[in-house]
């Protein structure tokens, strides 16, 4: 069983959703990965969000990304957005789309193109039930804490070797 399932509206989402894929498998979380169409497989979408029996659903749609709505109609489980620049309008239009949500039905909504960072607030929802994967997430802060600290480091010693 998958905890985790990354749908999509069309096979030119994937380079943007293999950024969720990267950052699943980093923390040893299992997913799968469908295409399927709010508006042209309607049946098809219900019938893989019913059938899913893992935790977070990430929904990756653009254009008028109706996707992650229809998705989210179909379950209470978590559903996180990622609209994705697939327009002349940058992806504008799929996070209006997508972030438009009635009262009632929510999605959380990553930034145009945020995949990985979708992955990552699922690890999050996943990691309150299983202390291994909070030890994970905890870990991952750190190194790109300690990133940043070397970066500055960096910084400074270029900088005094310039003056």
């Amino acid at each position: 069983m998958s905890q985790v399932l990354i749908i999509m509206g069309s096979d030119s989402d994937i380079p943007v959703m293999n950024k969720a894929v990267d950052a699943l498998k980093l923390f040893d979380i299992t997913f799968e990965m469908r295409i399927s169409s709010a508006h042209r497989t309607p049946d098809r979408t219900h019938t893989i969000i019913k059938d899913f029996t893992g935790d977070v659903i990430i929904v990756g749609a653009g254009a008028a990304a109706h996707l992650a709505g229809v998705v989210a109609a179909y379950t209470v489980k978590p559903v996180v957005a990622v609209p994705i620049n697939a327009t002349p309008l940058n992806g504008v239009d799929a996070l209006y789309a997508t972030v438009q949500m009635p009262s009632g039905i929510p999605v959380a909504t990553m930034a145009i193109n945020g995949a990985k960072n979708a992955a990552i607030f699922a690890a999050n929802i996943l990691a309150l039930s299983d202390d291994n994967l909070n030890e994970k997430l905890l870990t991952y802060r750190k190194t790109m804490a300690e990133a940043v600290y070397k970066k500055d480091a960096d910084l400074s010693t270029k900088l005094q070797k310039e003056h």
